[in-house]
């Protein structure tokens, strides 16, 4: 994806834990997104996975936050395997199951951890891949915000 694109519609999923969202009520929230792909075989992912739980609970007003489980494997499918790793790492905000990648292609989406975030109306204002710049992804999210850095 391209900044200032529009977040592709949340369709496809094989499953969803804690709850389904639409782009739709994200859009009519009035609220920034912060989505980010994880899969179960990711170390990054998990060693990343408390700092993403810290955006979710500090930004909780002003921030929505979406998981999207994307299997790098046939091991990475089994749900009962991914839904332990969510409860496990308190993964407890929406989360979009992708075994078929359909969001993961809508995204064009390569790389786990990966964070895409998008402003209030919807378009994509920072992407990144990769476990670290962790200070970075609170910037951005900051400026989408705008707010100073906390």
């Amino acid at each position: 994806m391209k900044l200032r694109e529009e977040m592709p519609e949340l369709t496809g999923a094989t499953a969803w834990l804690n709850g389904e969202v639409t782009k739709d009520e994200l859009l009519e929230s009035g609220k920034a997104t912060l989505i980010h792909f994880w899969s179960v075989s990711c170390g990054l992912c998990k060693e990343a996975m408390p700092e993403i739980n810290e955006f979710r609970d500090e930004y909780e007003d002003e921030l929505n936050v979406i998981a999207v489980h994307m299997p790098r494997s046939e091991k990475d499918l089994d749900m009962s395997v991914i839904e332990a790793m969510a409860q496990g790492h308190d993964i407890i905000q929406p989360t979009f199951v992708d075994s078929e990648h359909k969001l993961t292609d809508a995204f064009e989406n390569k790389y786990v951890p990966a964070y895409y975030v998008f402003d209030a109306e919807g378009k994509l204002r920072h992407f990144q891949a990769g476990g670290s710049g962790m200070d970075m992804l609170r910037k951005r999210v900051n400026r989408v915000l705008g707010q100073e850095a906390k």
